[in-house]
């Protein structure tokens, strides 16, 4: 089984919380308190990502990056995207060099800086 068949499913399951009773399930609480709470709770587990890493220890660094990449999963869910969407973006990237996408990336925004 393919790692972008644990997302799917997971992505799946997400969405089957939307719209849920907020009381019997914690993505539906999520999807119901709105966009900050959501958006908060991903940079809390980014935090204990970063804090775990610091501590060095492989078990809390991997069960820190799975809340991470839960509550990444319930963010992209609320603004209507998948895995699928952040697969398709690292497979466009595969192959160039990090620092030319990151120089490209910071020509466009001064172009759109330029633009406003």
């Amino acid at each position: 089984m393919s790692s972008n068949d644990t997302l799917q499913r997971l992505h799946e399951v997400i969405e089957s919380r939307r719209g849920g009773d907020p009381d019997k399930s914690y993505v539906a609480r999520l999807f119901h308190k709105g966009t900050d709470t959501i958006l908060k709770k991903v940079g809390e587990e980014a935090v204990e990502t970063v804090m775990a890493g610091k501590d060095g220890d492989r078990t809390k660094i991997i069960y820190e990056t799975a809340d991470l990449w839960f509550h990444s999963l319930v963010a992209l869910a609320h603004f209507g995207l998948s895995p699928a969407d952040v697969l398709q973006e690292l497979e466009r990237r595969e192959g160039l060099s990090g620092l030319e996408e990151f120089a490209a990336r910071k020509a466009q925004q001064r172009e759109h800086k330029e633009g406003s």
